[in-house]
């Protein structure tokens, strides 16, 4: 975003990306929420592009933003309830692929070790799963 954007535009950004689910999937073809958000802001991305946020999610940026609300554009994904990961350790190889898919750093271990998900800190973007080599990688409900 522009540094000498008005401060409008940077209590836009921050209304915006409030609403979005924070899971920094890049489902929306952004590196994360907050890029997501800019470029609405800005004009160059549409309300439907959040599969984590749903209708409801596209429904309230559509508000914030002052344009026909629309349901979520399904062809970038299906929304799913709130889940985080779990290594099932007894599979795991250490190989640190899902620590470097991992967008939040939810994932910890070391090279040839088992790892753990930290679940407070799991999003749930479902990143790590296919870097996985060994499959070992499930979703599990959350209380969220």
């Amino acid at each position: 975003m522009n540094p000498r954007a008005p401060l409008h535009s940077k209590a836009l950004v921050e209304r915006l990306d409030r609403l979005l689910p924070q899971t920094q999937c890049g489902q929306c073809g952004f590196a994360g929420c907050r890029p997501y958000a800019e470029a609405m802001a800005r004009g160059e991305a549409d309300i439907d592009r959040c599969p984590p946020g749903g209708d409801a999610g596209a429904r309230a940026l559509a508000h914030v933003l002052g344009v026909p609300a629309r349901p979520y554009d399904r062809a970038r994904g299906q929304q799913s309830p709130p889940h985080a990961v779990q290594i099932v350790e007894a599979d795991c190889i250490g190989c640190t692929k899902c620590i470097q898919a991992c967008p939040v750093d939810a994932i910890v271990g070391g090279p040839k070790h088992m790892h753990s998900v930290l679940e407070p800190l799991c999003t749930g973007c479902d990143l790590c799963i296919p870097a996985c080599p060994v499959d070992c990688i499930i979703r599990v409900p959350t209380g969220r």
